[in-house]
Order: structure tokens, then sequence, then C-alpha cells
């Protein structure tokens, strides 16, 4: 099925053989559990049993960063079961947003009370907090603050509506700009980024941002069945009385007008991203961090002017995410899937669409920017093949990894989930 889809696209059926090959030939990365505490051993087992998309990726990090992020994902999974259990009072779930960050340094810390599916990491959480106290100082900042930061914020939005596109991107800070920043800092701290990464936090933030909106853009329907709503009220309020209008065909110019004004405002973070990436050196953190970011703008492309997101689930092909993720290993490959993306999107503005003439706008910035010489100079375009056979290892860790980012950009469920 999943070649019959990439029919018409010579390039993916041939990555998928590759991919498929490669998937029966290798193991995930060999990672020396002999030499870790029992406690990291099991942090790592709950990191397998919790994320959908971040266990292959953040084993393939580099030295010491590799269990810095993994604890990282794990306090924040524990967090944001906190924020998604609807079965705790509000009484009580403030107070432990707000506290959740101290948590960290009380030893025998845990949560029982909590129905979700990965309570675990609540009813265990000692066995996290004592590899987070494990970790150096300079890990152990920055997961506190972004840990606080996120807690304080996501009670904010426990009963408050996304009203306006200040507010949007608001919440998106909270639940995936903090993630981005938090990320950079730790690259930082683990010398195998420059300073200035984990400093600037505008870009950071943009890469969050990015990823956060793609997931809200894409699940409109899933979120209005299970009764969520996270487009804001400032944008679709000028096309319907409700939201749940969209979902109705006879409402669906309206629906496509505000689809399309959404994606445009998610676009005008792409510039950041390309800068963001262009900074990168280290290749197992390039690849961590290029590979959402392509699957997010191949999604982007998916959704825009498609009544299928008021229909059913936009889904990019699994092929096209085996190929996005065997070429993402570069800066040269990743500006040239932004360039083809944001063509596809270009051909698709109609005359009509009221955000036409932004849409417009945002996508010759995106091309001047893909074409600046400070991001054509950053990275060298050409990558040993030892980093393509990396890459190509990369694609092939995990069948599930695939079901999970085939429709969605990764981390979008994971640590940058809403």
């Amino acid at each position: 099925m999943d070649i019959l889809k990439s029919l018409g696209h010579p390039e993916e059926i041939l990555n998928l053989f590759k991919y498929k090959i490669a998937g029966c030939r290798s193991v995930m990365p060999k990672l020396d559990y002999d030499s870790m505490s029992e406690t990291l051993r099991t942090c790592y087992a709950y990191l397998n049993q919790t994320s959908r998309s971040f266990a292959a990726v953040i084993q393939a990090l580099d030295g010491e960063l590799r269990h810095a992020v993994c604890i990282f994902y794990l306090v924040l999974r524990a967090l944001d079961t906190v924020e998604d259990d609807m079965s705790i009072p509000l009484e009580t779930k403030v107070p432990l947003l707000h506290d959740f960050h101290t948590f960290l340094y009380q030893p025998e810390w845990c949560f029982t009370e909590s129905k979700e599916k990965d309570r675990k990491v609540l009813e265990d959480f000692p066995t996290i907090s004592v590899e987070f106290r494990n970790l150096g100082q300079e890990y152990r900042d920055v997961i506190t603050d972004i840990c606080h930061r996120m807690g304080v914020g996501m009670a904010e939005f426990l009963e408050k509506k996304v009203s306006s596109m200040k507010e949007w991107d608001k919440y998106c800070h909270y639940v995936a700009g903090l993630v981005g920043i938090g990320l950079s800092r730790l690259f930082s701290a683990s010398q195998l980024e420059d300073p200035e990464v984990g400093r600037d936090t505008e870009l950071a933030n943009s890469m969050g941002l990015f990823l956060q909106k793609t997931n809200i853009i894409r699940d409109y329907l899933e979120d209005q069945q299970e009764g969520r709503a996270f487009w804001p009220q400032e944008a679709w309020s000028q096309f319907a009385a409700r939201l749940e209008d969209f979902a109705h065909p006879q409402h669906l110019s309206s629906a496509l007008s505000c689809l399309n004004l959404l994606v445009t405002d998610a676009l005008r973070h792409v510039p950041d991203v390309i800068a963001y990436l262009s900074r990168l050196r280290n290749q197992s953190v390039f690849n961590f961090c290029a590979i959402p970011q392509v699957m997010a703008i191949a999604t982007l492309s998916a959704c825009y002017n498609n009544p299928q997101v008021f229909q059913g689930v936009v889904k990019i092909r699994k092929g096209q995410a085996v190929t996005l993720m065997m070429q993402a290993t570069n800066m040269g490959a990743v500006q040239s899937i932004i360039a083809q993306y944001s063509q596809e999107i270009l051909q698709k503005v109609t005359i009509t669409d009221p955000s036409r003439e932004k849409t417009l706008l945002i996508l010759n910035v995106i091309r001047e920017k893909n074409l600046s010489p400070a991001a054509l100079s950053s990275r060298a375009h050409h990558i040993s093949p030892v980093y393509v056979s990396a890459a190509m290892l990369l694609a092939a860790l995990s069948w599930q990894y695939l079901n999970a980012t085939a429709g969605q950009p990764p981390g979008g469920a994971d640590m940058q989930g809403h």
C-alpha cells in the first residue's frame, strides 16, 4: 500500500525499498546499557514506551547530550501528563503545574492519581528525578527553568481559549517554543554547538512555533471531534460564526479561507528556521532539528487550500516521509526541500483568496532567505558517505516512527504536543 501511494514518484519508491532493506538489517543505535545505572536504563525504557517519534532520534544524538535530552523529554512528558489529565481537579492541577519544577529536587515525590496512559512517568518519577540530579549543573539549570515556565504557561491556558493571533503565538510558545529554547540551550551546554545557538531565543522559539502551528492546523477535525479548539478566534471569526461550522460542506469556501490564513501565518517562521539550521555544526544535532522542520513544511503544503483538512486526516506519503528523512542531512538539501514545497504552495494560491497578498509576500521572503549568501555558505553542501549512511540508518530506526510521522511532523505529539 505504501508503494502504491508513491506511484508517480519513482524516487520515493526507490527510497522505500532502501528503507525497508535497511530496516531489516539495522537496529536502534547501540547504547552501552552495561555502563548505565539501573535507573538510567529504566529512563530509556520509559522513553521508548512513551515516545512515538522521539525515542529513535534522541538515541542518535552524540555524547552526554543524549542523556540530557532523554531526561528533558521525560520531565516534560510527566508535566504534560498532568496537564492532559482531565480527571485531576483544577484546584489540584494548577498548583501541580506551578510547582512541578520543584519536584525535580524532591527524591521521593511521585503522583499516583493520574488516569492517563503515560501515568507511569508520574508514578515512578523518583527514577527520572534521580537521573535528572545526576546530570551536570549546566543541564539541570536549563531543564528546571523550562519546566517552571512551561508549567506556569500550561496553567494559564487551562480555562482560557486562544482568542487573538497574539495569544496563539503565546500558547504555542508555552507548549513548543519553550521546548525549542530548552533544546537549543542544551545543545550549547554540551559544547556540540556554539553558545549563540542557545542564546538566540527568538530563532529557537520560531522552531517550536512552526512545528506546533503545523500540528494545530492539520488537526482541526480531530480536535473538534474531541472537544478541543486551538484555531485562534481572531482568525476563524472573520469567516464563520462558530469554529465547528468549518466541518460542514456548505461552509467550505470560508473554511479554506481561514485555513490559508493560518498556513500563511505559520510560514512566517520559516525564515527563522533557515537561519537557525544554518548555524548548526554537529551532524546528529542537525538531523535531530532538520527532519521535523522539513516534515512540517511538507505537511503545510499538503494542507494548504485542501478541503480534506475539514473531512479527514491530511497525511504525507510514507515514501515522501522516508525521502525527506534521508535527504535532510545538510543545509543545501534542506533549502532545496523548502524551495520545493514553497513553490507547491505558490502554485495553489488562488486569485480570490483573502490572504493572497500576505501569502505571496511571505513566500517571496522565504525565497530570498533561502538564496541568501549567509544561508548558502553556512554549512557545506557536500556530506560524506558516512553521514549519508547514518541518515539511512536513522530513517530505518523504527517503522513505528514512520507511522507517526507520515501524518505529522515529529515532535508534535511528543515534546511539542498540544
